[in-house]
């Protein structure tokens, strides 16, 4: 057979692992500080619970611990790429996934570059994987999400913070999800949501922004229904990117009119409610966010989605959608990390709101000096401090 004879292997998601926090703040602690119904937040944006970084936790040590998970069960052979997606990166020059290559133990023959598009990046990484693992499909490709959504304390959107990691290892005959073509893309220069070089927490349009979703996720969509894709009652589940859950459900509705369907509250809600689950609990994590949702949806349905057509619409505000399909693999089950997930999430610290408040206001020295963190973290991971100019690492004991 020649190469151009040569049939393309299912390619996709392997195995996927989720990491968060040390630290949450329930939103009912955040009410009562505002001194408004707990509603509003519950029920209003759909989130219950926020993670929140310790002193010694930020992107790299979140991004570790997903990515050692994955190495522990599956090794390091074949990995030859490491492809890190955040939008809340610590350097202008070098990616926060060396810090993580090293950590984790990755052999030095492995190519690492960071990717940035507010919120979609990962999408880009998991697409490059793809083409990167057809060209030669021996090779593995870690795809690692890390991101903490961080703002203004009293701004509209400090209730939708949050902070996790997705580690994901694509590969050819995948375990859990083959990626399909085609995939539908959209983009369009907006200032709905932007974090300048010299701040440290974002700014937000908040209408603006639903819209601006809503616009993108639309035209995505659009471009993949135009490219011969999927109708969409041929979705088992589609996992939306979650700045706040019920934001998903604003964007399966769109969806929904624009392929003639009407569907009530109630339905949209049922049909979305498995991929919403960690969501909830974990808050806005950016470029993780649609794989946190994904991993919320093979942990949480009850029945047997093997075969099962899953949409995956990835949103990055400035703005960059896509939408693409996912067929759910035989045996699925078996790969799962339904333990580790709910065992990680139910461990993390609950703060009240003067400690949550404390922590937000911590900063890092921006002179270069020689700076301790406090040792908080119980994760693998933790960041060390500083040291002339110089971010520091380590494994935690026990």
């Amino acid at each position: 057979m020649s190469q151009s004879e040569s049939v393309v292997p299912r390619i996709g998601i392997h195995d996927l692992a989720l990491a968060t926090s040390h630290y949450a703040l329930p939103l009912t602690a955040l009410a009562d500080h505002h001194g408004i119904d707990p509603a509003k937040f519950t029920v209003g944006i759909g989130q219950d619970v926020m993670s929140v970084l310790g002193p010694d936790e930020d992107i790299v040590t979140m991004a570790a611990e997903a990515t050692s998970r994955i190495i522990e069960r599956n090794g390091t052979d074949g990995i030859r790429t490491l492809l890190f997606a955040t939008e809340s990166g610590i350097d202008q020059s070098k990616s926060a996934g060396v810090y993580v290559h090293q950590l984790v133990g990755l052999p030095q023959q492995v190519r690492v570059v960071e990717l940035k598009q507010a919120c979609y990046s990962a999408t880009a990484a998991l697409q490059f994987a793809v083409g990167l693992i057809a060209r030669d499909p021996s090779q593995k490709v870690l795809v690692v999400a890390s991101d903490v959504a961080r703002y203004d304390l009293g701004s509209s959107g400090e209730s939708t913070q949050g902070a996790a990691a997705a580690a994901m290892l694509v590969q050819a005959d995948p375990a859990l999800l083959t990626v399909e073509n085609p995939a539908g893309v959209f983009t369009e220069d907006v200032m709905d949501f932007w974090r300048p070089n010299y701040r440290s927490t974002a700014l937000v349009d908040g209408k603006g922004s639903i819209r601006a979703y809503l616009n993108a996720i639309g035209g995505a969509w659009e471009d993949y229904r135009a490219q011969g894709g999927a109708s969409l009652e041929d979705f088992a589940a589609i996992c939306y990117h979650q700045p706040f859950t019920k934001m998903a459900s604003k964007a399966h509705r769109h969806l929904a009119v624009l392929s003639g369907a009407n569907p009530t509250p109630d339905e949209v809600a049922a049909y979305l409610a498995d991929t919403m689950r960690y969501n909830r609990v974990i808050g806005n994590s950016y470029t993780a966010s649609v794989y946190v949702a994904l991993a919320s949806l093979l942990d949480h349905h009850e029945g047997d989605l093997t075969g099962a057509r899953v949409g995956l619409a990835s949103y990055g505000s400035g703005s960059v959608a896509e939408f693409f399909g996912g067929v759910v693999q035989p045996g699925y089950r078996e790969h799962l990390r339904v333990a580790e997930h709910t065992a990680m999430i139910d461990s993390r610290v609950m703060l009240d709101h003067t400690a949550y408040e404390v922590l937000h206001k911590t900063t890092l020295p921006e002179d270069g000096r020689e700076y301790l963190t406090a040792r908080e973290t119980a994760r693998p991971y933790r960041f060390a401090g500083l040291g002339d100019h110089q971010r520091r690492y380590e494994r935690t004991l026990g």
